[in-house]
This record gives structure tokens, sequence and C-alpha cells, in this order.
């Protein structure tokens, strides 16, 4: 009899649901992104805080119980008991990201180059699924009162399945397909602002909706998102990759092809360029995620001493910086290079987090927030160039290693900046934002250096090619 077929080794044919469409296929992929975007916003505040209420009711630990005398009363943050329950939940936060992010590594670099072959499309539904499961056994997990060591598997699957890094990397891969290298920046700063409307859109409405219904009715519009999303991708979005080809799936070929990006000896100098801008990349994205994990508690302690009101107004402004970076991108294209408008971006970063730094006033606060206004200006110019530094079919490959570079971003930040903040109170509490400016320098220069160093190369070939037998 004939030895049955291995499954690893059979060629995944392209992912084809025309015959299924009900709607006009549409090259946008911001709606698809807009809703991930919007069900990751408000999955993860919600899940901490169920974590922390669940976690202190099984010890008999309940906030509403602790009274706060006022701002920089301490007597509540030394109750051993509350201390046990931060500890838990912070545990239980570590477990969960890190699952994610080891599993995701692996999945997310499988799939990228896969999807430079056989389409974006497949790419685009199997995290949106790997989402709505993960939404799917949160529910559950509320439900039924399961243990919350189930939110740790629900993390799991998603990741095996991509979770939203391969949206984020399937999403800006789509984007380099369907666009020229003229407006590809402006394209990518797209993307971005519906980063931020999302997410100041979950940051708004998912704290106020949960403390009007609880947990479970945000996170069925967490499970809807998810779904509408995969939904989305499947018979509303148009394909990008112009010739789809089949590819086996569990094969090395595709973390190779990843690793060839960075070690490949031809075009030495797009190489270079490649490390550098990555490297440029994961020094800002650094920096943003740090800062942002710690604006809230810095407005909660004294001397700014905010309210709610006061944190949601100042949550607002930090997500309006993404909508003011594109209008602001879009108006210094006109006059300026993709390279000089990063450049301005990292000016303006700096300075805020500077003037944040030294905050003691609310007036001055705001201040901060005001000149953070094309602080995101720099990432879709970095995104765009390093698209920029590769073929057509290596797309997919660097967005996936581009959106590991990112989650790494994200706990590098996490430990980074939650271990100085209290390791500076005694000396300067918004030392952590100076830090962050000053670390924001070294991307300012090596953007610089790069730009420098490609017009000094440019005007050397072109004073190579100019000269005539004569003049040599």
């Amino acid at each position: 009899s004939a030895p049955p077929p291995a499954p690893a080794a059979m060629a995944a044919p392209p992912l084809s649901l025309s015959p299924a469409r009900r709607c006009p296929p549409v090259a946008n992929v911001e709606p698809l992104l807009f809703l991930a975007t919007l069900s990751l916003g408000l999955q993860g505040p919600l899940a901490t805080q169920y974590l922390w209420d669940r976690l202190g009711t099984e010890r008999g630990y309940s906030p509403n119980t602790t009274s706060r005398a006022g701002c920089g009363n301490s007597s509540a943050d030394d109750d051993p008991l509350r201390q046990e329950v931060e500890v838990l939940v912070s545990h239980w936060n570590l477990y969960i990201n890190l699952g994610g992010f080891f599993v995701g590594l692996f999945s997310v670099t499988l799939f990228g180059p896969w999807s430079d072959s056989v389409g974006r499309r497949p790419a685009l539904i199997l995290p949106a699924v790997g989402m709505a499961m993960q939404a799917a056994i949160y529910l559950l997990v509320m439900y039924l009162q399961l243990h919350v060591a189930y939110f740790l598997l629900g993390r799991i699957l998603s990741g095996l399945m991509g979770d939203y890094n391969l949206i984020l990397a399937s999403c800006f891969a789509y984007v380099a397909d369907t666009s020229d290298k003229h407006a590809r920046t402006f394209r990518v700063a797209v993307l971005e602002a519906c980063l931020g409307i999302a997410g100041m859109l979950a940051s708004i409405g998912g704290g106020q909706w949960r403390k009007a219904q609880g947990y479970i009715n945000p996170f069925w519009l967490v499970l809807a998102a998810s779904l509408a999303a995969a939904l989305y991708a499947a018979f509303c979005l148009q394909e990008s990759v112009k010739q789809q080809k089949p590819a086996k799936l569990f094969t090395l070929s595709h973390y190779k092809a990843v690793y060839r990006l960075y070690t490949a000896p031809e075009h030495r100098s797009s190489r270079r360029q490649l490390a550098l801008y990555s490297l440029a990349f994961f020094l800002l994205v650094t920096v943003h995620f740090g800062t942002k994990d710690l604006f809230v508690l810095y407005e909660l302690g004294s001397p700014l001493c905010w309210a709610a009101d006061l944190i949601g107004y100042g949550s607002a402004a930090s997500y309006l910086t993404y909508l003011s970076s594109l209008g602001g991108l879009r108006l210094l294209q006109l006059c300026l290079e993709d390279t000089w408008v990063a450049e301005i971006g990292l000016f303006s970063n700096i300075s805020g987090l500077v003037v944040i730094s030294l905050a003691t006033t609310t007036p001055l606060m705001f201040t901060g927030y005001g000149l953070l206004f094309l602080s995101m200006a720099a990432t879709p110019v970095i995104r765009a160039r390093l698209s920029k530094l590769v073929s057509e079919t290596e797309q997919g490959a660097l967005f996936a290693s581009v959106a590991c570079l990112e989650a790494l971003c994200s706990l590098v930040a996490a430990g980074a900046f939650n271990s100085l903040y209290p390791a500076t109170l005694h000396f300067m509490r918004g030392f952590p934002f100076l830090f962050g400016a000053i670390i924001l320098l070294i991307p300012a220069a090596v953007i610089g250096w790069i730009e420098i160093w490609d017009s000094n190369h440019d005007y050397s070939h072109f004073s190579d090619a100019s000269m005539t037998p004569a003049d040599g």
C-alpha cells in the first residue's frame, strides 16, 4: 500500500474565497486594522482589571473597602493584602504576555514570509480568528468562573495563529504592496492614525462601559470586533500580492527569509541601512511604550494629583498625537524630505518628554502633551524607509520581523521603565521621561547620519559620472 502523505510537506494553495464574496472587493486595509486594534485596546485593560478584581476577591481584598484620604496618603499602598494582589496580578500579566510573545515570535516569522507567496489575506484571516478564539475563552472564564490560567491558554492559542502582531505586519505589508514609493510614507501614517483612533475609543469607552455593566458585555464587543475583522479580510478585502503561488507552510525557508534580510551579501549598503533603521525603530518604540505606561502613574502622584477626569483628558491628548502627526507629516512633506520630517518628529518627542519630566502643574503637563503633537511622525517614515530597502517579494518577511521587534520593544519597555520609575522617585519623579528623551537622541543621530551619508554618496556618484576622460 502507498505510504500516507506527510502533512507538513503538503503545499498550501493560495486561499481563494472569491465565489463566496458578498461585497465588492476593496483595497483598503485600514478598517481591518481599526477593528483589530479596537479589540486589543479593549481587551488588555479589561483583562488586567478582571484579574485584579477576581484575585482580590479570592483573597478577601476589595479596593472599595480601602479609603484613600488624599493624594500622597500611603496607608492604602502599604496594605500587605493589596501588595499581595498587586504581585499576583503582575505575575499573571507577565506569564500571559511572555507566553504570547514567545509563541508569536515563531508564528509571525512563519506566516509573514509565507504571505509573500500565498497572499496577505490568509495572514489577516488567521490571526483575527485567533483573537476571536482568545476573546471566547476569556468570556468562558468569566461566565463559568474558571481558573485564570485559562487566560494564558487563550493567549497561546491566539499566538499560534499569529496574534495581533501578524495583523500589524500583514497590514503594513499590504500597504507596501498597494502603494508606490512616493506615497508610501503617508499611507503608513494613515495606518498608524487608525491605531491612535481605535486606541482612544477603546481607552475612553472601555473604562466607562466596565463601570456601567461589568466585564462581560465589553468582552462581547472584543469578540465581535475580532470576528468582523476576519470576515472583512475573507469577503471584502482584495488580495494585494500580484503573483500568488503555492508554498509550503511548515518549512524553515520562511525563517531563513527573515534571516537573509539582514545577512545577505548583495546590496550591502541597503542591509546596513536596514540594521540601522531597525535600531532606530527599536529605541523609538521602546521609549514610546515605556513612557506611555507611566503617564497615568505620574499624573496620579504628587504634585499633580490628577482626578479621573483630568487623566481621561490626558489620555485623549496622548492619542490625538496620532492625528496631529498625520496632518503635520502631510504638510511637511510638501517642502521637506521624509527623513527631515522624521527628525522634526523626534525633536517634538524629545521636547515634549523634557517638559513632562519637569511638570509640577497641570498647565505645564498639558504643555508637554502639546509639544508631542508631531511625535508620531517618525515611525511611519522609518517603516516606509524599511519597506523601500527590500524587494516586493520580501515585504511580508520584513514586516514580520518588524512586528516581532515591536513586541520585544513592549517587553523591554515594561521592564526598564517600570523599574526605573520607583528607583528614581527619591530625587526626580519625572526622570524616566528625561531618560527617554536622552535615548531618542540616538535614533535622531542615526537617521540624520544615514541621510547625510546617502546625500554624499549620491553626490560622489554624480561627480564621477559627470567627469569626462579629459578630466580624468
